[in-house]
């Protein structure tokens, strides 16, 4: 099925290449405690990082579309992992920055166009949408590996605290999109499956979703909820909300490095 997709459609793109790298270096400098900022190359890693989930997420969702018989996913650029080929980039690669940076919830975003009719099935259509957020899980148990295996005392501080934030970041974007809100890949999840006259009904609303769910977030009794559901998944993979605070403090670099004993000066 994936034979009409050319070289050059799958070959990835020097953009998101180009986004590893500033992870690998930043993530090398987080480590040797090279950087005379310690908290500018956590800032750097977290967001490089970051942008490259986003990008996997994106590729789960189009790879996954192409072997259920979408083949325009090719020629949309989908399987080069270059965000700039996305259908909304501010919405699912500037936002959700600007969220991290804002209050460190990792915020999820529709970006590629699958052409739905193509595909036939519904456990297919249900996948689609599920891969994308089970990209974000994924990415999340192996930023968690040291802490799970119970390594991370070999890490060095400042760097299993970026981890931890990152990780944070994964969780909170899987739990959101997970959620059966339409507009999100939740909703998506569970479409395939609902009455014609559901889906007529609920699809006006659907662009307003993810608005609606940040909205619900800023009410202190669901926020309080929501962060409580995400330190218990955090604490059971082994990461404590010591870790993820550090690592939240360590990546706004503008106000100052932390003050913690034990870091040296």
């Amino acid at each position: 099925m994936t034979t009409a997709i050319s070289r050059r459609e799958r070959r990835i793109s020097p953009v998101f290449l180009g986004l590893v790298a500033i992870m690998l270096v930043s993530a090398w400098a987080v480590w040797t405690d090279y950087s005379a900022s310690p908290g500018f190359a956590v800032f750097l890693f977290v967001v490089s990082g970051w942008v490259v989930s986003l990008c996997l997420h994106e590729y789960a969702h189009a790879r996954s579309a192409l072997h259920s018989g979408d083949l325009s996913i090719g020629a949309k650029g989908y399987l080069t992992l270059n965000p700039l080929k996305y259908t909304h980039v501010a919405l699912s690669i500037v936002l959700p920055v600007i969220f991290v940076i804002m209050g460190g919830i990792g915020l999820p975003g529709g970006a590629v166009f699958i052409e739905r009719h193509r595909i036939q099935g519904r456990w297919r259509h249900s996948l689609i949408s599920a891969a994308g957020p089970l990209t974000n899980v994924l990415f999340a148990a192996a930023l968690t590996a040291p802490f799970w295996l119970g390594s991370a005392d070999q890490v060095p501080l400042v760097f299993r605290f970026a981890l931890a934030f990152l990780a944070l970041l994964q969780v909170t974007a899987a739990i959101l999109n997970f959620l059966p809100v339409p507009g999100l890949d939740g909703y998506g999840v569970i479409e395939p499956w609902l009455s014609h006259r559901i889906r007529r009904q609920v699809e006006p609303y659907a662009p307003f979703g993810l608005l609606a769910v940040f909205g619900i977030l800023w009410i202190p009794e669901v926020n309080q909820v929501f962060f409580d559901a995400v330190d218990a998944i955090m604490r059971a993979m082994g990461v404590s909300q010591f870790d993820t605070y550090f690592g939240q403090e360590f990546f706004r670099f503008w106000q100052g490095e932390p003050q913690f004993p034990g870091l040296g000066s």
